[in-house]
């Protein structure tokens, strides 16, 4: 069987089974198992594929069937311009999340803080654009923590970030100059209807067993405390909540908030500054 013919068999049945993208998906497994660039398939297409990478690539295809992201059969995700390590113990970095990124990197800071670090693609990638910086990320779950340092050695950002494992502020010490988070926002009632390949990833990431705002009001009562007079805080939220947060924040004694849209116009960050003067621990 050439390569060809193993793509179009494997793009049928994940069609079949209600693949979005199957075709795509096909070809980047493909890649994976030859370990090639995706954009050489083409040029190989034509080549016969050896009993091995045949029997490797339709377990790609088998798992991919179960509903299993591409990116856990990889291993890994792009974000931002890097490519992270996932696994099951750790939320995958979306698209949506640049966002949150890109507005972080507008203005300059020296300290950042990630709360619900995960596998740490927003503090590293905020830490490899801003070199000087120092950082720290925390997480309730250490399997997730061992993720995140995993990806600091990988992109030679150990000697600047730290990580702890918290529950949210619980275990911080310390004013920053930007906090962010991208916590729990799913509500409970929300979750049944979530796509099938969601129930690969941590439920603690995506839900707060409640009405998914539980993360933030937690984070912007302690927020004040820990960042520093005209500090930043940039919250990820879902695309229904950017009125409450933005009334939480401005409850604390926030300044300047604002809410930022993603790509389709959907609310997707809300941004606040610290006043002149903050409370300090």
């Amino acid at each position: 069987m050439t390569v060809q013919q193993a793509l179009v068999v494997a793009a049928r049945r994940l069609t079949e089974a209600g693949i979005d993208g199957a075709v795509r998906d096909a070809r980047v497994l493909m890649a994976h198992v030859l370990q090639i660039d995706v954009s050489r398939i083409t040029l190989i297409a034509p080549d016969e594929l050896n009993a091995d990478a045949n029997a490797a690539f339709d377990a790609c295809i088998t798992r991919r069937i179960a509903r299993e992201p591409v990116s856990h059969i990889l291993g890994r995700r792009s974000f931002y311009g890097r490519d992270f390590t996932v696994t099951a113990d750790v939320l995958d970095p979306r698209p949506e999340t640049e966002i949150l990124v890109a507005e972080a990197l507008k203005q300059p800071f020296s300290s950042v803080l990630d709360m619900g670090v995960g596998s740490g693609a927003i503090v590293l990638s905020l830490l490899a654009d801003q070199p000087l910086a120092k950082g720290q990320g925390s997480d309730l779950s250490p399997t997730a923590l061992a993720v995140a340092q995993a990806n600091a050695d990988q992109l030679g950002l150990s000697n600047s970030v730290r990580f702890t494992q918290s529950d949210w502020f619980e275990n911080i010490i310390g004013t920053f100059d930007l906090i962010v988070s991208n916590p729990p926002y799913i509500a409970l009632d929300e979750m049944p209807d979530l796509s099938p390949e969601l129930s690969f990833e941590p439920r603690m990431a995506l839900t707060d067993e409640a009405d998914g705002l539980d993360a933030y009001r937690i984070i912007t009562a302690g927020a004040l405390a820990h960042l520093r007079p005209r500090g930043r805080i940039l919250l990820e939220i879902g695309p229904t909540q950017g009125r409450a947060v933005a009334d939480m924040l401005l409850t604390q004694g926030l300044k300047a908030v604002r809410i930022v849209p993603d790509l389709d116009g959907r609310d997707r960050v809300v941004c606040g500054v610290a006043p002149k003067s903050v409370l300090s621990i």
